[in-house]
């Protein structure tokens, strides 16, 4: 029985009417740019998270350019990164004139940790991009005591929390969110946010959204054209009250995975110390990953590995090699392997996959 990598769309058959009801009304409204929809979802998604301020922008990755100028990050800074992220995460340094230096992850949890940032601090640093990688929860704590503004890159990890109840994006100076589809909370395009309990940093923000311009008449700095669309907006509000119980199945889903032996056959996921994730991708970990994918592909499971090529290696970052070891990276990046995660997973589903990986034979 095929199991699809995810399916973003099957947790949102029951919301078909409020969802066409709400881009409706946008319509019938005829306004489609930081409109009452835009300002709605600011309110509730900060309120969501316990925060003052949540400011709705364009994408996930100019959230976390924008957010770094808030932050005073500029021309000569550095800004610690780990490579084994999506591109977007180091991608978003250079635009403010700032330096990315790659740091290491923990290839067991595949997130930084204070000793992978404490290596990689210079004097130049002037903020720490923490990823909350796959919806596991970095330790944001640990590495704020290091002394550095954390921004936190929340955008595979909306709804994911510490065991005391903090949800990504609330732990650090400031966090960035991501809405594209395959999300924990996706729109149906791009969008993003930028999360903060600092009233100096939220009118900063703002202010760089919208071009630098707090009036849309007098420009104080060169900004960004970068704003969540009503319609994005408002198909957002329709699924956010949803969004706990999603999360909770999709740590249903882990769990389930945990109890049907799925350790047996591969390296499971391990959430960080005090982390309670909303599995956004679920990545197993094997020494023959390639391999277990195209048997899992061929079995109709959907599996895939994402970043096989660390960003320090990429082409586009050349201009900024590694400066400290990265084995964990390393490790992470060859053994890694996504398998089926979502709200829309059954039991059944999870037991298709765990047979799939065991017939498959590579253990």
């Amino acid at each position: 029985m095929p199991v699809a990598l995810f399916n973003p769309a099957a947790p949102l058959e029951p919301l078909d009417a409020q969802l066409r009801a709400a881009v409706s009304d946008v319509l019938d409204r005829k306004q489609y740019v930081l409109g009452p929809e835009v300002h709605a979802f600011e309110d509730e998604f900060a309120a969501w998270h316990g925060a003052k301020h949540a400011v709705g922008v364009a994408n996930g990755t100019e959230a976390i350019t924008i957010a770094l100028r808030a932050l005073g990050v500029g021309p000569g800074d550095e800004v610690v990164v780990p490579s084994f992220t999506f591109y977007a995460s180091a991608e978003a340094i250079p635009p403010t004139g700032a330096t990315p230096v790659f740091c290491d992850v923990d290839p067991q949890t595949y997130l930084v940790t204070a000793d992978s940032v404490k290596a990689a601090l210079t004097p130049r640093t002037k903020a720490v991009v923490a990823v909350h990688l796959f919806g596991n929860v970095a330790p944001v704590d640990e590495i704020a005591a290091l002394g550095v503004p954390v921004l936190e890159d929340a955008a595979q990890a909306t709804g994911s929390r510490t065991t005391d109840g903090r949800f990504t994006g609330t732990l650090g100076a400031i966090g960035t969110f991501s809405f594209y589809p395959s999300k924990n909370l996706g729109a149906f395009g791009d969008g993003g946010a930028i999360v903060t309990s600092d009233d100096a940093l939220a009118d900063r923000v703002r202010s760089l959204r919208f071009h630098g311009s707090r009036d849309k008449v007098t420009y104080e700095e060169v900004g960004y054209n970068s704003r969540l669309d009503e319609i994005q907006a408002a198909i957002l509000r329709v699924q956010l009250p949803h969004l706990q119980a999603w999360c909770s199945r999709r740590r249903q889903a882990g769990a389930w995975y945990v109890e049907a032996g799925l350790g047996e056959h591969v390296d499971l996921p391990v959430p960080a110390v005090g982390a309670d994730p909303a599995w956004n991708l679920f990545v197993v970990a094997h020494d023959r990953a390639d391999a277990l994918r195209d048997a899992l592909n061929a079995a109709g499971i959907g599996a895939r590995d994402y970043y096989r090529q660390p960003v320090h290696e990429q082409q586009a970052m050349r201009p900024w090699p590694a400066t400290v070891p990265l084995p964990g990276t390393a490790q992470a990046a060859a053994r890694h392997l996504a398998i089926p995660m979502g709200a829309h997973l059954e039991r059944r589903d999870v037991d298709e996959v765990v047979a799939a990986i065991a017939d498959a034979r590579l253990d």
